[in-house]
C-alpha cells in the first residue's frame, strides 16, 4: 500500500527516468539533418527519404518500406527515431522526408479531432480530405496497431473491470500512464470523461508502453495504461486489454503517409504491395522479435521480406 508521499517520489522519479530517457535518444544528433549519410542509402538528390517514428515497431515497418525499395532499384536514405508526429509531419510536409508509415485513426485525428469516422474503412475514406496538400495515403494495411487500454489482471479481477465503462464503477483514483501528449488527445483523460464518465489523473511516461509504462503499472504507480494493441508486451506481461464498445479509440490501420512529389509509380507499386501482405498477426511476431528476441530492425524486415517473397 503506497502512502501519498510514497507515490509522489515514485512518480516523481519515474518522469525522471523518463525524460533521462527520452534525452538519451536524441543524443545522436537530430535525425532530420540530412547532411549526414545514413547506415544504408545516400543522401543524393534522388533518393527517397524514408522516417519513422521512434517506435521499435513503427521503424520495422519503415525499414521493410526502405528494403523492399532497395530490391526494386529504388535508392533510399534512412531518417529513422525522428519523433511524435509534431516532429515528422511539418518534415513530410516540407518534403525534408518524403515517406513515413502512419496509422489510419490517430492520423486522422491529429488533422481532424472532431471527425466521426470509427470503422477501418471510414476512417480510410476521411483521410483524403484531412490531410494538407502535398501528402496522400498509399494503401491501407489489414495491419492494425492502435492504441489502447490496459490493466493488470489483478486489478481486473480484484474491480470486475474488462471494459472501459467498467472503470466508472471503480471508487479508488484512478491514474492513466502514457507518452506526455495522450494527456491532450481525444482519447486521452478528456476522452475517457466525456465517453465513458471515467476521471483519471496523469502521469507521462515516454517510452511508448515500453518497460517504464509496464513497471509502472505492476508497481500500481499508475492503473491504467496506454499500450498500442499489436505490442507483445500484453501478453507477455498477462496484461487485460479493456473493451472500448462506444468506439473511443478510431480504428487505426497501417497505412503509408507520402508526400505526393515522391509518390511515383515505381514507389507505390512497391509499397502498396507490402501493405497487402503485411497483416496484424505479422506485426505482433516482427515486434515479438524485436521485444523479445532483440533482433534489428534490419535483420526482422529482411526476414520477412524473404518469407513473404513479394518481388
Amino acid at each position: 500500500m503506497f502512502t501519498a508521499i510514497t507515490k509522489g517520489r515514485l512518480v516523481a522519479g519515474l518522469v525522471a527516468v523518463s525524460a533521462a530517457v527520452a534525452l538519451a535518444g536524441c543524443s545522436s544528433g537530430d535525425p532530420l539533418d540530412t547532411s549526414s549519410t545514413s547506415a544504408a542509402g545516400s543522401t543524393d538528390g534522388g533518393a527517397i527519404v524514408i522516417g519513422s517514428q521512434a517506435y521499435y515497431s513503427n521503424e520495422i515497418i519503415a525499414e521493410i518500406y526502405a528494403q523492399a525499395l532497395e530490391d526494386n532499384g529504388v535508392e533510399v536514405t534512412r531518417q529513422f527515431n525522428i519523433g511524435q508526429r509534431d516532429a515528422y509531419l511539418p518534415a513530410l510536409e516540407n518534403g525534408e522526408v518524403q515517406l513515413f508509415p502512419e496509422y489510419s485513426g490517430n492520423l486522422l485525428q491529429y488533422y481532424d479531432p472532431e471527425t466521426t469516422a470509427k470503422t477501418s474503412d471510414d476512417v480510410y475514406a476521411a483521410l483524403a480530405g484531412a490531410l494538407p496538400e502535398g501528402l496522400e495515403v498509399l494503401d491501407q494495411s489489414p495491419a492494425t496497431d492502435q492504441d489502447s487500454y490496459n490493466v493488470t489482471k489483478e486489478f481486473s479481477d480484484a474491480n470486475s473491470v474488462t471494459s472501459l465503462e467498467d472503470l466508472a464503477k471503480v471508487t479508488t483514483p484512478l491514474t492513466l500512464g502514457g507518452n506526455s501528449e495522450l494527456q491532450t488527445r481525444p482519447y486521452g483523460p478528456d476522452g475517457l470523461k466525456s465517453t465513458y464518465d471515467v476521471t483519471v489523473g496523469f502521469t507521462p511516461i515516454e517510452d511508448s508502453g515500453g518497460p517504464l509504462t509496464i513497471q509502472a503499472l505492476k508497481d500500481n504507480t499508475v492503473q491504467l495504461v496506454n499500450i498500442y494493441s499489436a505490442d507483445p508486451n500484453i501478453k507477455t506481461n498477462d496484461l487485460v486489454t479493456l473493451e472500448d464498445p462506444k468506439g473511443l479509440f478510431l480504428a487505426s490501420n497501417v497505412v503509408p503517409l507520402i508526400n505526393t512529389d515522391a509518390a511515383t509509380p515505381e514507389v507505390t507499386d512497391v509499397i502498396n504491395k507490402v501493405s497487402a501482405a503485411l497483416t496484424a498477426e505479422d506485426l505482433v511476431d516482427l515486434n515479438s522479435q524485436s521485444v523479445n528476441d532483440q533482433e534489428s530492425p534490419d535483420t526482422i524486415a529482411k526476414t520477412w521480406l524473404e518469407k513473404v517473397a513479394l518481388f
